[in-house]
């Protein structure tokens, strides 16, 4: 079995609660959604970039698609990491390559959580699930319905459990609509363990510090679910 990966490397989480744990990144090569703020790769190509010296960002060449043994191999080359981020794109296209991945670290899933029937495939396989919510400024959608049940059942699948942890990661614009953020939360509050409210990268669109305030007030209020403004750490430290 092979699946598309774009790059493999060495550094530190740079999102969300387990930011500045060393992990193992995975990044799959295809995503089913079209965010307008993406800022990864978003078309094929024949190497796969491997960092051997975490970052010396010198790299050696793997030819795409990769077969299972050899992103096996890569990643266990990695000693003492905290967990194995799968990223991407959206690795939930290559849930039956990633059923097949046997590695000594935990997995840790990043994904849009917008395919349930992908997630049914893998979720004794994950350790970590940091589930994204796309809203509706954010992407470009015929069915806007249908994604929000989708990201729903995604997240009730790969809910915490005494073997997981799942939390949200939600990206603010500068055009965000608290009430939007408010119904999707109300919906998935029981599955996950937090929030994380990620101002976007972009210095145009950044929501105002005391928007994110605000918006972090009443999901607590509302929840009282653990809810953080945690921004892109990776891009400070100038790491992948």
């Amino acid at each position: 079995m092979k699946a598309p990966v774009s790059e493999i490397f060495c550094s530190v989480q740079g999102e969300g609660p387990y930011v500045g744990m060393r992990q193992v990144f995975v990044r799959f090569i295809g995503c089913n959604l079209q965010c307008w703020y993406c800022d990864t790769q978003k078309g094929y190509t024949d190497i796969c970039r491997f960092e051997k010296e975490p970052g010396s960002a010198i790299f050696a060449s793997l030819p795409n698609p990769l077969d299972v043994n050899t992103v096996i191999d890569a990643v266990e080359s990695f000693g003492n990491v905290h967990s194995i981020s799968l990223t991407g794109g959206e690795p939930l296209l290559h849930a039956d390559f990633i059923k097949n991945l046997q590695t000594s670290a935990p997995i840790y899933l990043e994904s849009n959580m917008t395919m349930p029937d992908m997630a049914k495939k893998i979720k004794h396989k994950v350790s970590f699930v940091s589930g994204d919510v796309k809203i509706i400024n954010e992407i470009e959608c015929d069915d806007f319905e249908t994604h929000i049940k989708r990201t729903i059942d995604s997240f009730r699948i790969l809910k915490t459990t005494e073997s997981r942890d799942c939390f949200c990661k939600i990206v603010i614009l500068n055009n965000t609509k608290s009430e939007d953020v408010l119904d999707i939360v109300d919906n998935i509050s029981d599955y996950i363990t937090g929030i994380i409210l990620q101002p976007v990268t972009q210095y145009n669109d950044k929501p105002s510090i005391q928007f994110l305030l605000q918006l972090q007030k009443r999901l607590l209020d509302n929840n009282g679910i653990d809810t953080r403004i945690i921004p892109q750490t990776q891009k400070m430290l100038g790491c992948l």
